[in-house]
């Protein structure tokens, strides 16, 4: 069975959807609850226990954000919305999030270093206009150790540079997405100051920073450089945990052919299958998330230069 075969059999998947998608509605429960209990309850915890669990949940809402953008967990969009719109991350709007997640899904464009908002490819052009220090801080981020290490802080403080500029530009769109986010901000953080007596700077540190880089363990080999976009999509089996952490989006290949599919259902239909899928994308698979750390954690996964300039469309 051929990728194509396996696409048409996934739009033959009786998908008429539920009103509510309880297990999912039920996950939304839980990470929202979980954070105000760690939130809350800070002080009484270790830190060697705060931290994990305080990536986890920062991280597990982004997986949840994710799952939200492409239609779940009702069939009312605006609760969806505004059930995504807690912005626990603080750096992140979920409109935008959901503006440049979409482009990210125009799957011919997939890694192009500028059509797709979440490749991690230089131009030629732009490779050249990082200067020496640039391209050693993008060059550690193809180890898997420079991603986590170096990554949130390359990751954010470039995204908010580039909002910043765009405003400053005059961009009413995102000028009302950022207000409207800055509103929730306010609120998490009095959250925080006045009802838990938490340092934001310490959530900064125990919650935001490695839970961005614990999302970054998921994106790091996702997605690769190949002329065929069926080839461009990765999937990491054998991965009970990161797996619910990220919402089963290790099965990326799967997710980019039917990105409506929720969550709970993508196992059951990656391995009925399976064979399809990986003549598809060229065996990009990987056995789990340890065998991603065996091979990548100090050797890179790619080049930063994008290996043709720009992702071709699929000959």
């Amino acid at each position: 069975m051929s990728i194509i075969e396996a696409q048409g059999a996934i739009r033959a998947i009786p998908n008429r959807r539920a009103a509510v998608e309880w297990p999912t509605l039920f996950l939304a429960i839980a990470i929202n609850g979980g954070w105000a209990l760690l939130t809350f309850f800070h002080a009484s915890l270790p830190t060697l226990l705060l931290l994990p669990l305080g990536a986890w949940v920062i991280a597990w809402q982004g997986s949840l954000q994710h799952e939200i953008i492409h239609g779940h967990p009702t069939r009312w969009r605006a609760f969806n919305r505004v059930l995504g719109s807690t912005p626990l991350s603080l750096w992140l709007p979920f409109a935008r999030y959901r503006m440049l997640h979409l482009c990210h899904h125009r799957d011919e464009r997939l890694t192009d270093p500028l059509d797709d908002p979440e490749s991690f490819y230089w131009t030629e052009e732009d490779w050249a206009r990082l200067g020496s220090v640039g391209r050693f801080l993008v060059k550690a981020q193809t180890r898997l150790i420079g991603r986590l290490v170096i990554g949130p802080f390359w990751s954010v403080s470039r995204f908010l540079l580039s909002e910043a500029k765009a405003m400053l530009a005059g961009d009413r769109l995102l000028i009302r997405i950022w207000a409207y986010h800055l509103a929730g901000c306010a609120g998490i953080l009095a959250w925080l100051v006045f009802i838990c007596d938490f340092d934001p700077l310490a959530y900064a540190v125990l919650f935001l920073y490695p839970g961005t880089a614990l999302q970054m363990v998921r994106s790091f080999v996702e997605h690769k450089a190949e002329s065929a976009v069926s080839k461009r999509s990765a999937i990491v089996e054998n991965s009970p945990v990161l797996g619910l952490l990220f919402l089963n989006n290790n099965l990326h290949a799967v997710h980019h052919a039917h990105p409506t599919l929720p969550w709970y259902r993508l196992p059951d239909f990656y391995h009925a299958h399976r064979a399809a899928f990986l003549e598809g994308n060229g065996g990009l698979v990987y056995r789990g998330y340890g065998e991603v750390f065996r091979r990548y954690l100090m050797r890179p996964h790619d080049q930063p230069e994008h290996p043709l300039g720009r992702a071709p469309l699929d000959p």
